[in-house]
Formats: C-alpha cells, sequence, structure tokens
C-alpha cells in the first residue's frame, strides 16, 4: 500500500509516485526492496539486464550473510566448505579442516534471481531492461520537493518519495550522491568446468593463495562440476594480475580445462567522509563503495546495508520536508558507519598489514591454531575481525605490530616490497580443526 502521507500542494498523487524506487537488482538492490515491501510500502525494483545474469564474483556466502538473508530463503548451495588450502605464492601449501562448515558457495545467476523472487513476494515491483541515465531532486520533471524523479534511458520518467541505488561499483545513483572511493581493486575470474575426478578432489574445499604483487591473492571455490578460479589485486596493476591467475591456473593443473567465462570486475572501496545520501536519494552495497577492505567480500556488505537501506528509505518516504528526510538519511549513514564502518576500518589495517607482510600473515593462518580459530569463526558469523581485535589484547597487539613498516619497506603500502616469512612451526593441533602440510595442490 501507498505511504499515509499524500504529496502536499501538487499534481503528484500516492497512486502515480512509488513510495521507494530500488536502483539496481544485485543482492543489496533485492534486499532493499524486499525490506521496503514487508513494510507495506510500493516498491519498485529497477534492473537494466534480464535475469538470471552473470556477475564477476567468488559466491562465498558466510555467517553474517545467511543471517542477513530473509526469513525461509533457501540458499542454493552449490557446495558447502569444510576445509581451505593456503599457500604463499604457489609455495608453503598447508590445508586446515573443521568438522563444522565454514561458509557455503552459490552461483550468483541463481543467488540474484531467488533474493529478487522473495522481494517480489513481499510485494516488490520488478522491472528489468530498465536502464536508469540519472535521478533529478530538482527542476521541471520533479513535482514537488517530497518528490525525486527516476530517468530511464529512454526518456520516461518514475517519480518516487525515495530511492536508493544499488547499481554496483559504477553506480550512476552514487555519482549523484557524490560517493568518494578510497581503494580501487581489479578482479579476474575464470568458470572452468572440470571432470568428475577433478570436481571430487575439490569438493567441499576451497583454495586461496596469497599473491605475488602486494595486496593480493588467488582463490579456487568448488561449485560442483566447476571451478571459481580468480585472483584481485590494486588497479593499476592489470598486467601483473592477469599473469598471476595464468600463473595460478597453471600451478593448480587446470590449465588445460577451458573457461566457460573468463571476466574482470573493478572493486571499489569508499572513503571515511564519503556520503551515503542526497536528500532522497541514498546508496548501499557496491554503489556506496562498502565492502571489506581485506579481502574485498562484498555479499555480506551489500546485504546488510541493502537491509538497512530500505528500511530507512521507508522512513525518508514518510518525511514532509526536507529538513525530516535529511534527518532520515543521516540516522541511515549512522547505522551503517556503526556497524560496516567500523569492519572496514579494521579490514583497512588488516590490509596495509597484509600488504607488507603475507608471509606473516600466511604462517599465523596455517601454524597458529587462535589465528585459524579466529578465521574460522568469522567466516561461520559467529564473530567478526572488527570484534575480535576489540576484544582480545593479543590480537590488538599483533595488529599493531604489523602495522609498523619493515625496516627497508620505504613506500609501506600497495608498491612497497612484500614481506617475506615462511610458517616454520605446526601447531598443535585441535580435535575437528586438522592442518596438513601439502607440497603442492593438484587438480585430479
Amino acid at each position: 500500500m501507498s505511504s499515509d502521507n499524500a504529496a502536499q500542494d501538487s499534481g503528484a498523487t500516492d497512486e502515480s509516485v512509488w513510495d521507494v524506487v530500488v536502483v539496481g537488482a544485485g543482492p543489496a538492490g533485492a534486499s532493499a526492496a524486499y525490506a521496503a515491501a514487508v513494510a507495506g510500502r510500493r516498491v519498485l525494483l529497477l534492473e537494466k539486464s534480464e535475469l538470471p545474469r552473470y556477475k564477476t564474483c567468488g559466491g562465498g556466502i558466510i555467517g553474517p550473510s545467511r543471517d542477513s538473508l530473509p526469513p525461509g530463503f533457501e540458499l542454493p548451495l552449490r557446495d558447502r566448505v569444510h576445509a581451505v588450502t593456503f599457500s604463499l605464492n604457489g609455495k608453503l601449501s598447508r590445508t586446515r579442516r573443521s568438522k563444522q562448515m565454514l561458509f557455503g558457495l552459490i552461483n550468483r545467476p541463481e543467488f540474484d534471481a531467488s533474493l529478487v523472487e522473495t522481494a517480489k513476494d513481499a510485494g516488490a515491483r520488478v522491472r528489468t531492461g530498465a536502464t536508469v541515465s540519472r535521478v533529478e531532486q530538482h527542476g521541471s520533471s520533479v513535482p514537488d520537493r517530497r518528490t525525486v524523479a527516476v530517468v530511464l534511458a529512454d526518456g520516461e520518467i518514475v517519480l518516487a518519495r525515495a530511492v536508493i541505488g544499488a547499481d554496483g561499483s559504477a553506480s550512476r545513483i552514487g555519482a549523484h550522491v557524490g560517493v568518494k572511493l578510497d581503494q580501487v581493486d581489479l578482479g579476474l575470474e575464470s568458470e572452468i568446468p572440470v571432470p568428475p575426478t577433478v570436481a571430487e578432489d575439490w569438493a567441499g574445499r576451497v583454495h586461496i593463495d596469497w599473491g605475488p604483487i602486494p595486496g593480493s591473492y588467488g582463490w579456487v571455490f568448488p561449485k560442483g562440476d566447476t571451478l571459481t578460479v580468480g585472483v584481485i589485486s590494486a588497479r593499476g596493476e592489470g598486467a601483473g594480475t592477469k599473469r598471476y591467475l595464468e600463473d595460478f591456473i597453471a600451478r593448480l593443473g587446470l590449465a588445460g580445462f577451458e573457461p566457460s567465462v573468463s571476466s574482470g570486475h573493478l572493486t571499489r572501496c569508499r572513503s571515511d567522509d564519503s556520503p551515503l545520501s542526497r536528500g532522497r536519494v541514498i546508496v548501499c552495497g557496491d554503489a556506496a563503495g562498502l565492502l571489506e577492505p581485506w579481502t574485498r567480500e562484498g555479499i555480506s556488505f551489500a546485504l546488510r546495508s541493502g537491509r538497512l537501506a530500505g528500511e530507512w528509505a521507508v522512513r525518508i518516504s514518510e518525511a514532509q520536508d526536507a529538513v525530516d528526510a535529511r534527518r532520515q538519511a543521516l540516522n541511515y549513514a549512522f547505522a551503517i558507519k556503526a556497524g560496516l564502518g567500523v569492519e572496514m576500518g579494521v579490514g583497512r589495517r588488516m590490509l596495509t598489514a597484509f600488504e607488507r607482510r603475507p608471509g606473516v600473515m600466511h604462517a599465523a593462518v596455517t601454524s597458529f591454531r587462535p589465528a585459524w580459530q579466529a578465521f574460522a569463526k568469522i567466516t561461520r558469523g559467529t564473530t567478526t575481525l572488527a570484534e575480535i581485535v576489540r576484544t582480545h589484547p593479543m590480537a590488538r597487539r599483533a595488529l599493531a605490530a604489523m602495522d609498523r613498516p619493515q625496516p627497508g619497506n620505504r613506500a609501506g603500502g600497495r608498491g612497497g616490497n612484500r614481506g617475506g616469512g615462511r610458517a616454520e612451526q605446526q601447531a598443535e593441533e585441535q580435535p575437528g580443526d586438522r592442518a596438513e602440510n601439502q607440497p603442492g595442490t593438484q587438480a585430479g
């Protein structure tokens, strides 16, 4: 149903104006549309592509993602991860295992389409093939001060009391809001179909490789008869990132298999002072630059920020004037910064430490039981990296020590020298969380 607050002093009626228009039907947009629709508002979800559509994404669903899904949502899992093989630029491979599931793996086309269907079931209307060119909050297209005009590429104008930008890392809505970016990375990925014997070797196990470029890493995520293999590093290292992916695939013994899809994608992290709103328009997910800076994990950030955006957009849609709308938008920004913003702050420190000392990071997670336990708890969703740093003095001291630049490391960051280090000591094993040394990881 429409908001009870009717448009004042204009020809815009409740029937001609949507309460909330969401731009972009990824996890952030679908989550936002669902949250606004279950509140009983008239919601329109606009998506430029037809669904389902492919997205460059590893497809890991960690605990915070599972906890942020709509009630009753059935995850279309392709695999359940109980083991992780870590390596340091192809060397010092070691596998750690857990009796409990660490996280699940999905294909984004299936996952995104299911989330959109959930939003539709909650009452949101969905339009695909609708490309948004811009939004206007003033001018002839806007009938009153409580309304935003969403202008489509074909010239059609859609009116709304509140607009949510969830249109990805190259967001037009983010540009309108003035989102500022602090970190841009390039991810390259291949979807590699493999025969059953190879798929069986990878079932339930992922591979994480700390890469040769400062801040880079690679991954292998098994999804039945297909392996998602990718790498990520800072933008500006395009040639090196491509070589890293090729070398990574070759070392894994997968070079003989033809990828069904090869793709690339830029991930963007917001700066601390980047706005999250402008007038009656707010942004979430990749459009807001919300993702974990170290791992560049974005699905949980999209789902959580999308839900908050949907809830606060309802309040913005009810605001009778610009002052009240601004107040609600600031409340949304506060909610984001108090939760996801704190996690991003710790993630930035972790990325800096990882850039300087990848060998120390590798040794810790493979040979130091508390570090592995922390990794497992974070992926399961029983804690967060920020919570561990806040509550554990040893974690704070370790991060502070890694924050300090190494002698001779002039750049101390993405352009700096990579830290070395070897995992020299095998930790005492916890029952159910075993570790095993592997001279190399072969796929088949």
